[in-house]
């Protein structure tokens, strides 16, 4: 299992589109889950340690992100035949057992993480209104241990800025996390 580090916030990068399954059965696109003031996309999986030590947080921030007018969406990209835990069954269980306020959606062929240059899991691109790259940084300082309570909260309050002023904050600190786990060509 591969630990990887984010790349640096490419400020202004379009969000490329998507059509993917959502484990409530309905096709979501882009558009759909973009809210008045941004879109997070988050690549995330049910195996990762790095995931499941922030899973709770995510779902706190999401909740407190459509608050602010930020659409959000989380997308499975990894190959579940290597991973069998990350499978569209299992995405579904996890989805209704942590109780996903947003879309939870199968990249199957792993175009749209490749599209948004997606390197692990966790990976988060924070998209202002116009749908322009803003925060492609870290949910708080986890690892594969949740950090203590009352950490900064790097992902909502970058975010809560791109919700306010349409830019985020100058000062990213990347995400780490498990390699996305690609296809064999």
């Amino acid at each position: 299992m591969a630990s990887l580090e984010t790349p640096v916030c490419e400020f202004g990068l379009p969000a490329p589109n998507f059509a993917l399954p959502g484990v409530d059965d309905r096709t979501w696109h882009r558009d759909d889950c973009l809210g008045p003031n941004g879109l997070l996309v988050m690549f995330i999986c049910n195996h990762c340690p790095y995931v499941q030590a922030v899973r709770e947080r995510i779902v706190r921030d999401a909740r407190d992100l459509l608050q602010l007018g930020v659409g959000v969406v989380a997308i499975m990209s990894n190959d579940p035949a290597d991973y069998p835990e990350d499978s569209f069954e299992n995405m579904q269980q996890v989805a209704q057992q942590y109780d996903f306020p947003f879309p939870y959606l199968l990249d199957e062929t792993q175009a749209v993480a490749r599209a948004y240059g997606a390197v692990c899991t966790p990976d988060f691109f924070g998209y202002n209104g116009r749908l322009e790259l803003q925060y492609r940084g870290r949910l708080d300082e986890s690892r594969k241990q949740t950090a203590p309570e009352g950490v900064r909260r790097d992902l909502y309050e970058g975010m809560k800025l791109v919700a306010e002023t349409g830019r985020g904050p100058a000062d990213q600190i990347p995400s780490v996390g498990c390699s996305i786990k690609w296809r064999a060509p």
